[in-house]
């Protein structure tokens, strides 16, 4: 590769880190933060609804940012009503539900509350959910849970459709799942037909199963895919414990999906409520720079503030949270670069500092770029092992001296700087050929971070 791909190539990774270009001649040890990227193509609504709305690619479909989740609902019809008109009245226009939520009922009080709306003021938003039940992997028993969801949900049409959480169980489920079976051909057939009008997929577990589904946009053409994605799971996805688990850090599914132009749905924003309920501790740091929003207003203007989210789920069973949910997003006021870096902070606390699960075994050189990959690897894990890295508490009074040490103990173990991790270009060639699955431009990313002056 000449010189010149190679040079915009790293622009463009420098910039996805959000440094400016007139870092390609500076000494690595120099580089300067640069400016949060802001969301793209949002719209407001009128005088009385101030929702916050994306724009669907290709269809044009004003999406509010707030998306509400049917999956745990009152047990009452009415009190879900009165729920869904208040959350209609006040912008909120994308309900997502599936046949298996709240045993089975969801996607019927889902169509029942909405019925009594226009068409046009809602988008719906349901899943193939076979992944329990191996006898709906024949597709002719899939075909019935597709179709009864037409009229549960009382519509001719479905919005957006799911394959409902791929990765679990691997390559071999989602073969049985979707592909060997033809249900998969089936479903691109309904969207052609226009029954469906977006089609995606909901993801949890092994992440080959996100990759071979990226990696095959130009026969699939999603239109849109689900993921868990909160400041925790940004760069800390392997420490959830509760619910699904998913193998990769939502960083790297959000940057893929940005990559194939394929718009991002989030689901657990809030952590399942870890993120509304953080120590008094870590709080304080929040309330310090937003004295009057909550640890769950946080979560979701972080992730709001995203360009490449569609919609944000949000399970809400009480009229408090959703009154609340709709204030934040009303209109929604994006994270600044200060208030990004608090929440940073806050993370690397609650998560400590896991270190990169590299064996060394040097499947993934040479770089073409000449990074050392493991090299940097080691001397990271080296520098959490001595307790030398500078983060997370940035205001600590020894902060720029671990800074320093940190890049001395770099330059003693990798003593020619063109290896650092600061030459990455995000060329992802390496991706392939890691047994260990680890998403190696996101931890360089991470290197290069702490190198950074501030």
């Amino acid at each position: 590769m000449g010189n010149k791909n190679s040079d915009m190539n790293r622009r463009k990774f420098l910039q996805k880190l959000g440094l400016g270009a007139a870092v390609m001649a500076m000494n690595p040890l120099d580089v300067l933060a640069g400016e949060t990227r802001k969301p793209q193509t949002i719209e407001s609504g009128n005088a009385q609804n101030q929702m916050t709305y994306r724009v669907k690619h290709g269809s044009g479909d004003k999406v509010s940012l707030l998306g509400f989740g049917m999956m745990r609902l009152p047990d009452n019809q009415e009190d879900i009503n009165r729920l869904v008109d208040y959350a209609i009245a006040h912008g909120v226009n994308y309900f997502d539900t599936a046949p298996m939520y709240k045993g089975g009922k969801s996607e019927a009080m889902t169509g029942t509350a909405l019925h009594r709306h226009p068409r046009d003021k809602y988008f719906v938003a349901t899943k193939m959910s076979n992944q329990k039940d191996e006898s709906l992997w024949q597709i002719d028993e899939a075909r019935k849970m597709y179709e009864k969801s037409f009229r549960e949900l009382q519509v001719d049409y479905i919005d957006y459709y799911l394959l409902h959480s791929v990765g679990g169980g691997g390559m071999d489920n989602l073969k049985a799942r979707f592909l060997d079976n033809g249900l998969l051909k089936f479903l691109l057939k309904e969207r052609e037909a226009g029954r469906i009008r977006h089609l995606g997929f909901s993801y949890h577990g092994d992440v080959s199963v996100f990759d071979f589904l990226l990696d095959h946009q130009d026969e699939y053409h999603w239109d849109f895919a689900q993921i868990q994605m909160n400041y925790l799971d940004w760069r800390h996805a392997s420490l959830n414990k509760s619910g699904w688990k998913q193998d990769a850090d939502a960083e790297y599914l959000y940057d893929k999906m940005e990559k194939n132009g394929v718009q991002t749905v989030v689901m657990e924003p809030l952590r399942g409520g870890a993120l509304a309920r953080i120590d008094d501790e870590l709080n304080q740091r929040l309330t310090t720079l937003r004295p009057n929003d909550t640890p769950a207003s946080w979560a979701f203007r972080w992730v709001g503030s995203h360009p490449n989210i569609l919609t944000t789920l949000s399970g809400m069973n009480q009229m408090s949270h959703l009154e609340e949910n709709i204030r934040t997003f009303s209109p929604l006021e994006p994270c600044t670069e200060a208030e990004n870096k608090i929440l940073e902070e806050v993370a690397d606390v609650m998560a400590g500092f896991p270190i990169i699960p590299c064996t060394t075994c040097r499947y993934c050189m040479p770089c073409p770029y000449g990074v050392d990959i493991p090299g940097n690897f080691a001397y990271y894990n080296e520098a959490v092992a001595q307790k030398i890295l500078p983060l997370p508490d940035k205001q600590a009074s020894d902060y720029m001296t671990r800074k320093d040490q940190f890049a001395e103990g770099l330059r003693k173990a990798l003593p020619d700087a063109s290896t650092w991790a600061t030459q990455c270009t995000d060329c992802e060639t390496c991706l392939k050929k890691c047994p260990q699955q680890i998403r190696i431009p996101n931890q360089m990313a991470r290197i290069v971070e702490t190198l950074r002056r501030r």
